[in-house]
C-alpha cells in the first residue's frame, strides 16, 4: 500500500470513529393502560427500530387509565414535559383538539398518498377525526361484547352453544345461575369508570347522547329511560352485585360469574387469567332495539404532540407504522382489540388466519358494522359529565335511587355542564 493509499485508510478509520453512520431522532411515547398496551407497545417499537434505526423509541411513564392519561397531557401540553406522541381515548379527542394540543395529520396524509392501499380506508380514517381534522390515526379499537362461563350456564340449565340473544334471555339464565348458590353471581355488568358501557345500552336502544346541535341532554329520552331500566332489571332479576372493577374481573376469571360485559379489549388478559379453570366463551352483545341499535367505539388513537419540524416525519412514521398492518397484528392477539387495518384483518401474513384459529375473538368482529364513534361531550367539563354519568348510575346499582330519578338528576348536572352558545 502507497504511504497516499495509508492516509486515506487512516484517515476514513478516523472519520467512522467521530461520525455516527446516522443520525438519530429520539421519540418519547405516551400511553395509556399499561397492563393491556405494555408488551404491545414493546414489540411494536422494538420492530419500529430494526426497520428504522435512525429513530429511537422511549416512552414515558404510562397512565393507568384514559382519563389519567388526558389529565397528564392537558397538564404537559406546551411544556418540556410533554410527549412526542400520546395514545388518547377516542372520546377524548375533541377536548384535546379544542385546546388546539394535537398536530393535524392532514398534511402527512396528502403527502404520503396511498393510504387506502396501506389498509386505512376512510371510515377507518374517520374514527380518529374531529370536524373534519385528522387528530390521529385509531391505534386500538373495540366494543363491548358478552364473555360467559359455558359450565355455570350448563349447570343452570341453559345451552352454551346457543348463547342469549336478548336481554331479557340473559337476565332470565344470570337469575338461574345465581340461584345455584355457593357464592356465584349470575352477571357482571362494567358501569364503572366511564360512560362507555352506558353507551352500548344507549346506542344499542337507538339513542344518542345529546341532540343534533349539542344544546340539550337526549340520553333522558325513551332509549335513556330503556337503557337505566335494562341497569335496574340487571341488579334486581338478573343479580348485578356492586362490584368494583377488579372485584368483577377476579370474580369472574375464578369462575363465580355467569356473564360479564366489558370491552373487546380484556380478552386476551382474560384468556390467560380464566386459564383452564372454565369452559370461557364469547358472543355479541344484546341490542334493546336489534334493528336500530349501534354499539360505542372504545379504544384510542396515535397522536402527534410535537411541533418540532425535524421530529415530526419520524412521528409520522411511527405513528403510521404503529396503526398500520404490523401493529394491528400485534394489537388483536395480544388484547382483544378489533383490527383497525384492512389490510390486517384480510391478509394471512397478519391476521387473515388468526380468526379462524382463535374462536374467541369472532363476536368483537362481527359487531363492527354496529360501530358508531365513542360521543365526545363539547367543552371543558368532559371528564365532569363521565363522572357525573357514572355516579349516577352508581345509584342504581346501589338502589339509592329509582332509575328515572338517576336519569333525571344525570341529565340536570350534565346540562349545567355543557358549555353555553
Amino acid at each position: 500500500m502507497t504511504l497516499f493509499k495509508k492516509a486515506i485508510a487512516a484517515a476514513a478509520v478516523t472519520l467512522a470513529t467521530i461520525v455516527p453512520a446516522h443520525a438519530e431522532t429520539t421519540l418519547n411515547v405516551h400511553y395509556p393502560m399499561p397492563g393491556f398496551f405494555k408488551d404491545v407497545m414493546d414489540t411494536i417499537s422494538k420492530k419500529f427500530m430494526e426497520e428504522n434505526p435512525d429513530i429511537k423509541i422511549t416512552f414515558a411513564n404510562p397512565s393507568a387509565t384514559y382519563e389519567e392519561g388526558i389529565q397528564t397531557i392537558m397538564r404537559q401540553a406546551g411544556t418540556a414535559e410533554m410527549p412526542d406522541i400520546t395514545f388518547i381515548g377516542l372520546n377524548r379527542l375533541r377536548m384535546v383538539n379544542e385546546r388546539d394540543i394535537p398536530v393535524d395529520l392532514a398534511p402527512f396524509i396528502a403527502k404520503d398518498g396511498n393510504m387506502a392501499e396501506q389498509g386505512f380506508s376512510d371510515n377507518i380514517l374517520k374514527l380518529a377525526q374531529v370536524k373534519g381534522k385528522q387528530v390521529g390515526l385509531a391505534f386500538a379499537t373495540s366494543n363491548p361484547i358478552m364473555y360467559y362461563n359455558a359450565d355455570l350456564v350448563r349447570k343452570a340449565g341453559g345451552n352454551p352453544d346457543v348463547p342469549p340473544k336478548t336481554w331479557d334471555e340473559v337476565i332470565a339464565l344470570s337469575s338461574k345461575v345465581k340461584a345455584l348458590g355457593d357464592g356465584n353471581e349470575g352477571i357482571d355488568f362494567r358501569w364503572q369508570g366511564d360512560d362507555w358501557m352506558f353507551s352500548a345500552l344507549l346506542f344499542g336502544a337507538g339513542g344518542k347522547m345529546l341532540n343534533d346541535n349539542e344544546s340539550a341532554v337526549a340520553f333522558n329520552g325513551p332509549e335513556g329511560q330503556k337503557a337505566i331500566e335494562l341497569l335496574d332489571r340487571m341488579v334486581k332479576e338478573g343479580g348485578l352485585p356492586v362490584f368494583t372493577k377488579q372485584a368483577g374481573e377476579q370474580a369472574f376469571v375464578a369462575g363465580k360469574v355467569g356473564f360479564a360485559f366489558q370491552t373487546t379489549g380484556a380478552l386476551r388478559n382474560t384468556i390467560k387469567n380464566v386459564g383452564d379453570k372454565f369452559d370461557l366463551r364469547t358472543a355479541q352483545i344484546p341490542l334493546i332495539d336489534p334493528v336500530n341499535g349501534k354499539l360505542p367505539t372504545g379504544g384510542n388513537a396515535a397522536v402527534m404532540l410535537t411541533r418540532d419540524a425535524a421530529k415530526q416525519d419520524a412521528a409520522w412514521k411511527f405513528i403510521k407504522f404503529a396503526a398500520g398492518p404490523f401493529g394491528a397484528s400485534v394489537v388483536v392477539p395480544g388484547t382483544g382489540y378489533v383490527p383497525n387495518n384492512e389490510l390486517a384483518a384480510a391478509s394471512p401474513e397478519y391476521l387473515g388466519n388468526f380468526y379462524k384459529e382463535n374462536p374467541l375473538f369472532v363476536a368483537g368482529l362481527s359487531q363492527m358494522p354496529r360501530m358508531i364513534p365513542w360521543y365526545a361531550f363539547p367543552g371543558s367539563n368532559g371528564v365532569k359529565v363521565t363522572q357525573t354519568i357514572v355516579e349516577n348510575l352508581s345509584r342504581v346499582v346501589e338502589q339509592t335511587a329509582s332509575p328515572k330519578e338517576a336519569l333525571d338528576d344525570a341529565a340536570a348536572e350534565v346540562e349545567s355542564l355543557l358549555p353555553r352558545s
